[in-house]
């Protein structure tokens, strides 16, 4: 097969990275080891502090508050997540900003020239060429976001100044364990030996603690070690203090994260407990907290839409982010009704979710998704049906679902699409919205 060459186009080497080990494929042993010997044979070192964020829920929200505190004290970063909404471009962000398709390719071709025959997967060259990126652009700091587990997750080839794990539920139990334990101890697998470790989980599954303890990673837990109170209109941070760890520290009069829910405030906990994790290195004052929280912003985490009736979108897609949604949605001013455009894919806990929205939603509009992994129309309508839930209608995609809901919704309404980064990214792009 003749080598891609990096102006090949992006569509073209992203077709490519599919192709090389198409999910399911035979033959291909769990690890880590394939894509640690490519990350060795491209020389790429952690010369500058990382922070790696994991967890069930709330890892993508806590990364870009990260980002942006850090950006707002000057410094250059470079920030990884998954998955994208629109474009693979936002997976990769230099100062902010999404890398362009001439970057992406350009990473995308020394990776390819690195691998020889390693079969790597799709997030795994993802990964390798994201620090391609950040590593040409001489950046101050790199935020990467675990892409599913952590154990075995590619981006725990790279050795964190500080790791974060934002929560544990059930979620991807195919491949990381049936309970919260199982989950768990996968989880802690990007703690590190003497590194701080911070928990945004107020009670963490054993294994994970357990594990911390066995190999001597500094863990602190939210509400033991560091945390949160509202108050009023504001709320106040508090922790252990930057070589006191006996001395509590607070920030008070804070105000709520540009980013919308109160579970945003454990994550912003947890963004600060990192920071302080590495002051010494990356110090930031109480005005770059400020602003980086104030100007934070994330397609698709409760995301109001303003205007009448108004628009929801959140990629809840589990039981606990779905409850996380439910308490969001009760706190808003009231509306008559709320239309759901629902689709998910058939390996999540499709139950779990309904049960955790059902008293939030009075007229389902489920829908199919794009890919086999996702649940058919007819399957989530029959699964709604079963719980006594009111299905106005079943759609072959999200789009004509949100048209249907923007036909029969009133001015007093709400419009809520959920449960998949398919869903909310198909509602951006029917609204002519960008992510």
């Amino acid at each position: 097969m003749p080598q891609l060459q990096p102006d090949a186009g992006l569509d073209v080497w992203l077709a490519h990275l599919e192709a090389l080990h198409p999910r399911g494929s035979a033959g291909i042993e769990l690890g880590l080891e394939r894509v640690a010997a490519v990350k060795s044979r491209l020389g790429q070192r952690e010369t500058y502090p990382l922070i790696l964020v994991g967890g069930t829920n709330g890892k993508g929200s806590t990364c870009a508050m990260l980002e942006r505190i850090l950006l707002a004290a000057g410094y250059r970063v470079g920030l990884y997540s998954s998955p994208h909404l629109l474009h693979y471009n936002e997976r990769v962000r230099v100062n902010g900003v999404a890398v362009d398709d001439a970057g992406l390719c350009a990473a995308f071709a020394r990776v390819e020239q690195a691998r020889g025959d390693a079969a790597l997967t799709y997030f795994e060259f993802g990964t390798l060429a994201a620090w391609e990126v950040f590593a040409a652009a001489g950046l101050d700091a790199i935020v990467l976001e675990v892409g599913l587990g952590g154990r075995l997750d590619a981006t725990n080839i790279y050795q964190p100044a500080c790791a974060v794990v934002t929560g544990v539920d059930l979620d991807h139990m195919d491949f990381l364990g049936a309970d919260r334990e199982a989950i768990g101890r996968e989880k802690a697998g990007i703690f590190r030996s003497g590194i701080p470790a911070i928990c945004g989980d107020p009670q963490p599954p054993l294994s994970l603690t357990d594990h911390a303890a066995t190999i001597g990673a500094r863990l602190q837990i939210l509400g033991r070690d560091f945390g949160y109170l509202k108050q009023e209109q504001q709320w106040l941070y508090w922790g252990r203090a930057a070589g006191a760890p006996e001395a509590v520290m607070r920030r008070g009069g804070l105000a709520f994260p540009a980013l919308r829910g109160e579970r945003q405030l454990a994550n912003a906990a947890c963004a600060l407990a990192a920071l302080d994790a590495v002051h010494q290195a990356l110090p930031v004052a109480m005005k770059d907290i400020r602003q980086g929280l104030g100007t934070v912003e994330l397609a698709g985490r409760f995301q109001v839409l303003p205007g009448r009736p108004a628009v929801v979108l959140d990629v809840a897609h589990n039981p606990q982010a779905a409850r996380v949604l439910a308490a969001n949605l009760g706190d808003m001013s009231f509306h008559r009704n709320t239309w759901a455009v629902f689709g998910m894919l058939a390996d999540k806990d499709i139950d779990g979710v309904i049960d955790a929205l059902r008293d939030r939603v009075t007229h389902w509009l489920p829908c199919s998704l794009e890919g086999r992994r996702a649940a058919s129309a007819n399957s989530l309508a029959e699964r709604l049906q079963s719980r006594g839930m009111k299905v106005a209608g079943v759609f072959a995609a999200p789009a004509a679902a949100l048209a249907f809901a923007q036909e029969h919704a009133g001015e007093d309404d709400r419009i809520l699409a959920f449960g998949s980064f398919l869903t909310v990214a198909a509602a951006l792009q029917t609204l002519g919205r960008q992510s």
